[in-house]
Order: structure tokens, then C-alpha cells, then sequence
């Protein structure tokens, strides 16, 4: 397979993308990821380095997010005495102050997580130079970094000055560390803090190989190892960075851990570049999808997999992806239901250890789940809509200002429950396609049960039946409805899953059987109620239409043609505004459609599926980046070909075009996550049965063949799918 379907290129510079190139170019290796600010620096950049699970709540903030650690980045450069920089504003970048940039070109390589960029200056004094840079976050070693630069001189004898520092983050003065500290040892350098708040430490330590005497200092927020050196014309000279960070989530003792970095050996970067490169053509084994006539979509979602797997905690059962993944700060770095239904599907296809990690965390947060649910008048489990390292809700009660300066009231925190029953769907899901018994046993039945008493609680009994009032669904412009069928339909199927689970524990695992029926209070009149909820909940139908109801009175809300509303970035939501959206069909994501894509034929036969899509597909303005990749997986089921490429495309430009418009603010975990699920389960229809998984193809007319591998029950299943129309 060509490289050229491994990469994406930035080339020439594009100074109007800046942003939006730091989000789609990060690194990362499950413990953090790099945003992909330059290491000489810019105007206008966004540096950040994020480490899983350091959350903190700084002084004046509402709710707690993600600290940005120390700039482990920069290499500050001269030649001969000419700083070299990129100016950002249009044409500039080619004249900065005292050089010129001859030309430019920034490559992410996805099959090895590697970032390169080459630029070529020429220097107030005439030298031309070439520069090579690579960056790479060692799998291998999550605690390493690796910076590497080749300086090649063209025309003359240049003298060259670089400066590798370890500097601090203003953070947007949010204040998010305290007891900040720069240290400068013979050889290497280091910074250490601590959060105002939950009192994570950090530490970070690095060491520079290159020509010349190393120098060290401490300037103001800033620790910098300095060399110069002199190369004749035609000479390169390689200059290598490594850096080592640890937490108090990590060790004990970050900063000892950090000193230990021993990399002064000269062939240090190449033997942990190695074994780095070594570890990715691994994974890759198990998470590459391989599409046979159409480059642009085997690009994208080797892109969508590449971001899921640099955000995967693989070490670490205690931490979860956030919405925005670790390459950006949007939605503070919380952890929502995209996760569970979009993230963690294709890990637990791929890599299911890291798919147990990400359930462990949720298990790992039961307590805030039991507080929640008590502060809301009921027994069992809540999970909070949004969840960091505490386990307890960190929604924001309102929003940002709006341009006139009011505010919105944010509810989702408080009545958008389906995260309960999106959990339990995540954990079985994981459990029939590991047969992991050992951690059902341990974990996860435990949380499919106590949601379970919640949702038993939660219900109401209304003239012979059940139903739950005052939710938002996945449809959130819509907020505290009546009867959301989605919440309904999926609350039924997930009392009726606890109950077959239960049944399973007591004759497969009966010690755990009996300690949950005795710690979550599993009676026998309390499952009585379970199974008369799933017998009597009301699932909103209309018999006439043969379609499901959205929510109570949906229907009598105004129509408002969404397909008119073109072209736009993002949804049509600005447009209407927060009251009007209210009182409209206008539909954020799929609503009903993600009901289908999760229970399939259990929702109804063709005719209600197809109803019910061409009801809600066209007054779905796709506000969230969620929507298009459930909307192509459904579509291929049904047969809408058409449609189902057309979403399939909208999915991958999510962050690839930017056409949401906000992908400065980080990768889209769930539209990552979604294309990977429209690609296998809609376009190839990949399913279990009683003999283990098989596929149902339905492919665009122009994929001449697609492979992937899937692990079933510890096996590795690899299939290759031809279209035969092609």
C-alpha cells in the first residue's frame, strides 16, 4: 500500500489554518498527546500538552478541566545571528524579521505517529539552510519524547545557536499551576508544579545530544539547554531533544522519575525511535482498515483510528478519551457518553484491553454514580453527562455568554439520563464480543445492575403503563420532553438485559450472583417491577405513520425544511436561535436513527426503519459532530446508498475540512469513532452470531474490496470483503 494513504501534508504554509493544523497534526501515545504548535513558536499558536487525568478546578472556574502542562516544544534557532520564525499573517510568513522562508512543507505520518516538517530559510547573512524537524511521543515508553533536528547548511559556513527549553504555559491565566519550578543541572533541565486544586505534581526533565559544548540556565519561567556550533557548506548537523514527564498519578516522586532519562548516548533517539516504530506497525496489525478504490476514504479513516489510538489509555484503567480526545481544550477535556457508544466500539474490536481500561474507569466512578442518583431521589447509579477524574457531574450549569450577553441555562447535567443505559450497552457489547467472564464478574455486571435499579426507580407509572418524563435525548436542542423514545426505548432494553444477565450469573457465576443480589438490594419484588417496565414501557409509536415518535408532542412543533439551509459550517442552530430551536422539528443529531444503529431489528421491521429515517433525516440539521457517521451506518442498511456515502464523507471532513468550523478546540472523538463504525458495521454489515462474527456487505459501488481484522473471544478474525458489482 502506498505511504502516500499513510500521510497528510500540509504544504504550503497556511497561516488561516494554524489552528486547526496544531489539532489534526498532534501526537500522542495514550498517557498524552502534543498539540502541533511549532518549536520555534508563532503568533496565534495554541501550544498544549495533555496528560490523561490531570484535571483540576482553578480559582473562578465553574467546573474543573484539563491542565496544560509545560511546553516541552520549544528549539529556539539562529543562524548567524537571524532568528529563524514563520510569521502567520498571509504573504508575511515568507519575509520574517531579518530572513526569508524559501519554502515549506509539514507531514503527519499516521503508520508511525511521527510529525515532520521541513523549511527552507536563508538567513540575513545569505546562509540558506535546510531544516528538518520530527517529533514523536514513544509507545514504547509513554514517559519519553523524542524532538529531533537536522540542520543542513547549502551555500555557506553558518553559525548556529539553538536553545531547547522547557518553558511554562500561561494557560489562558486560567491558573492552573502552583509552586512552579526551573531547574538547570550540568546536563539536562527541569520543571516541576503542582494544580491549585487537586495537587497533582508534575515534573519534566530534558536532555540535549548535539554538536558543541551544552549549556545550561534558568531564565524567567524557563529552563534552557543551549548549544553553538559552526558547519561548513554542505554539512548537517543532527540535534536531538529528549524529554521525560511524569505525575503524582504516575509515582510518588515525578521529578526523580524525570532524572532518570538517560539519553546522553549518541544513538539514544534512533533505538527508542526504533522500537517506537515497532510498537505501531502492531497495533496497526489489529486497527488498519484497508479500502481498494478510494484513497481519500482510506485516508480518513486511517486519520479517524490514529486519533482514537493516540488518545487510548492503554496503561492506565483509571482515565477515559474526553469528547475532544487529549488534542485540545473543548468541552475542558470531559468525558462524555461519545466514549462509550463511539470511541469505544473499535477498541473493543481492536484492542479490547484498552477497551476493559475505559469501562474500568467507569466502574472506578460507581460512587459519584450512587451520589447522583441520590441526589435525585433514587437508588442505584447515575453517571454524570460529563465526568472527569472525580466521577461527579461537571456539567456547567450555563453556558458562555451569547453575543448579547445572556446566558443559557445548560440541562443536560441534569436530565440527559441515557448515559446510563449508553454504559451498560458499552459493557455488554464488550462482554459478547471478549467473553471476558473475569471482568464481568468483577466490574461490569456491577454496573449494568445498579443503572438498572436506577432506571427501575426512575420510571414512573402513568394509566397501566410506564414512562419517564422530563429528559433530553441525543436531540438535545430539545431539552426536559416527555417520553423520549430513544431514553424510553433504550431504559426498556436495558431492564430486560439486566434481567438475562442476572440469570446468567446465577448459573454461571453464582458467588457473584449472590453478593450483587445482597449489595445492590436485587430483590425479588424490585425485579418483579424490572420485568413489569419492560412488559408495559411506553415506546411513543404512531400506528397510522408506522413510525416512531421522537418525543410527546414532536409532531406539533413547526416544520422547518433543514435540507434548504445550505451551504453552511455546522448546524442551523445560530440561525433560529436557542427559543425558536425549542419550538421547531429541527433535530441536532440522530435521534431516533442512533436508536436504530444500536438495537437494529429490534426497533422494527424494514418498514418502520425506513419510515422513520426518511421522517428524521430530513429535519436533521447535523449540529454535532455525532450525527453523520450514525446516519451512514444506518443508511447502508437500509439500502440508501446514495445517502450513506454522502453522510460516510460528511463524517470524515469532520476534522480533516473543519466543517464544523471548531476543530481548533480538539480531534472529534465520536466522529472518529463513527466513520470506523459506519465503514464496519454499515458498509460491510460485520454482526455476531452464534458462530462468531460475520459480515453482510453492502459497499459503495466505487470500493472495489475492503480487509480489516477483528479479535473475537482472544482470536484474531480477518476478513476480506469483494464487491462484486465492481
Amino acid at each position: 500500500m502506498s505511504k502516500r494513504l499513510w500521510q497528510i501534508t500540509e504544504f504550503p504554509f497556511q497561516p488561516e489554518r494554524l489552528q486547526h493544523f496544531e489539532t489534526i497534526f498532534a501526537i500522542g501515545n495514550g498517557y498524552l498527546s502534543a498539540r502541533a504548535s511549532f518549536e520555534e513558536g508563532h503568533e496565534g499558536d495554541r501550544p498544549a500538552t495533555l496528560v490523561h487525568g490531570i484535571f483540576n478546578n482553578a480559582p473562578g472556574e465553574a467546573v474543573p478541566e484539563l491542565a496544560v502542562a509545560p511546553n516541552w516544544l520549544p528549539l529556539r534557532i539562529t543562524i548567524d545571528g537571524t532568528p529563524f520564525t514563520i510569521q502567520t499573517k498571509a504573504r508575511e510568513y515568507l519575509r520574517p524579521a531579518g530572513g526569508i522562508v524559501l519554502g515549506y512543507r509539514r507531514t503527519l505520518h499516521l503508520d508511525r505517529a511521527t510529525l515532520r516538517r521541513e523549511v527552507l530559510f536563508r538567513a540575513e547573512s545569505g546562509s540558506t539552510v535546510r531544516l528538518e524537524f520530527e517529533r514523536f511521543a514513544s509507545l514504547d515508553q509513554h514517559h519519553i519524547l523524542g524532538q529531533r533536528l537536522i540542520i543542513t547548511t547549502l551555500d555557506s559556513a553558518p553559525t548556529i545557536r539553538i536553545n531547547a527549553d522547557l518553558e511554562h504555559v500561561p494557560d489562558n491565566d486560567v491558573g492552573h499551576w502552583t509552586c512552579a519550578n526551573a531547574a538547570a543541572d550540568t546536563d539536562q533541565i527541569s520543571w516541576t508544579a503542582v494544580t491549585s486544586q487537586s495537587g497533582y505534581r508534575i515534573a519534566l526533565a530534558s536532555r540535549l545530544i548535539a554538536p558543541g559544548c551544552v549549556e545550561s540556565a534558568v531564565e524567567e519561567n524557563r529552563a534552557t539547554l543551549a548549544t553553538t556550533f559552526q558547519l561548513e557548506p554542505g554539512q548537517a548537523a543532527t540535534v536531538d531533544k529528549l524529554t521525560s514527564i511524569y505525575t503524582s498519578r504516575d509515582v510518588a516522586d515525578p521529578l526523580a522519575a524525570t532524572l532518570l532519562l538517560n539519553s546522553a548516548e549518541a544513538d539514544a533517539y534512533d533505538a527508542l525511535y526504533e522500537q517506537h516504530c515497532r510498537r505501531w506497525q502492531e497495533v496497526w496489525d489489529s486497527s488498519d482498515f484497508v479500502i481498494e478504490g478510494d484513497d481519500k476514504a482510506q485516508i480518513a479513516l486511517r486519520f479517524a483510528a490514529y486519533h482514537l489510538l493516540i488518545a487510548a489509555p492503554r496503561e492506565d484503567d483509571d482515565v477515559s478519551i474526553g469528547a475532544r480526545t487529549l488534542s485540545g481544550l473543548g468541552y475542558k477535556g470531559h468525558v462524555f457518553w461519545d466514549t462509550e457508544l463511539f470511541a469505544l466500539p473499535p477498541l473493543t474490536l481492536t484492542q479490547p484491553n484498552i477497551a476493559r481500561n475505559l469501562l474500568a474507569y467507569r466502574y472506578k466512578r460507581l460512587a459519584g454514580a450512587r451520589q447522583k442518583a441520590k441526589e435525585y431521589g433514587c437508588a442505584g447509579a447515575l453517571f454524570p453527562w460529563e465526568s472527569t477524574d472525580t466521577g461527579l457531574e461537571t456539567t456547567p450549569q450555563w453556558s458562555d455568554p451569547q453575543p448579547d450577553g445572556s446566558r443559557i441555562r445548560i440541562w443536560t447535567g441534569d436530565t440527559e439520563q441515557h448515559i446510563c443505559s449508553d454504559i451498560a450497552y458499552a459493557v455488554l457489547q464488550y462482554w459478547r464480543w471478549t467473553g471476558d467472564d473475569a471482568f464481568l464478574c468483577a466490574m461490569g455486571a456491577e454496573i449494568v445492575l445498579d443503572t438498572a435499579v436506577f432506571w427501575g426507580e426512575r420510571v414512573e407509572a402513568k394509566d397501566c403503563r410506564y414512562e419517564i418524563s422530563c429528559q433530553i435525548g441525543p436531540d438535545e436542542y430539545h431539552e426536559n420532553i416527555n417520553n423520549s423514545v430513544f431514553t424510553n426505548r433504550l431504559a426498556q432494553w436495558h431492564l430486560e438485559q439486566a434481567l438475562k444477565l442476572l440469570g446468567w450469573l446465577a448459573d454461571n457465576a453464582p458467588d457473584t450472583a449472590r453478593r450483587l443480589v445482597k449489595s445492590l438490594d436485587l430483590s425479588e419484588m424490585r425485579l418483579a417491577r424490572w420485568q413489569d417496565v419492560v412488559d408495559k414501557m411506553y415506546i411513543p409509536f404512531d400506528r397510522e405513520r408506522q413510525l416512531h415518535i421522537q418525543f410527546d408532542g414532536f409532531f406539533d412543533l413547526e416544520y422547518i425544511p433543514v435540507l434548504d439551509y445550505q451551504p453552511r459550517v455546522g448546524g442551523i442552530w445560530p440561525f433560529l436561535g436557542h427559543e425558536r430551536a425549542l419550538r421547531s422539528q429541527v433535530i441536532k443529531q440522530a435521534d431516533v436513527v442512533m436508536l436504530m444503529a444500536l438495537l437494529g431489528e429490534e426497533v422494527g421491521p424494514r418498514e418502520v426503519m425506513l419510515n422513520n429515517f426518511k421522517t428524521y433525516y430530513p429535519r436533521t440539521d447535523h449540529g454535532s459532530s455525532l450525527s453523520p457517521a450514525i446516519h451512514a451506518w444506518v443508511a447502508a442498511r437500509l439500502g440508501l446508498d446514495e445517502i450513506a456515502y454522502e453522510m460516510f464523507e460528511q463524517a470524515a471532513a469532520t476534522d480533516l475540512e473543519n466543517n464544523q468550523g471548531n476543530v481548533a478546540d480538539g480531534i472529534h472523538a465520536a466522529a472518529c469513532g463513527g466513520l470506523w463504525q459506519a465503514a464496519l458495521f454499515g458498509f460491510c454489515g460485520l454482526h455476531l452470531t452464534e458462530d462468531g462474527p460475520q459480515v453482510d456487505p453492502k459497499l459503495p459501488a466505487h470500493w472495489r474490496r475492503v480487509s480489516f481484522s477483528v479479535t473475537y473471544r482472544g482470536e484474531k478474525h480477518r476478513f476480506d470483503v469483494v464487491n462484486p458489482a465492481v
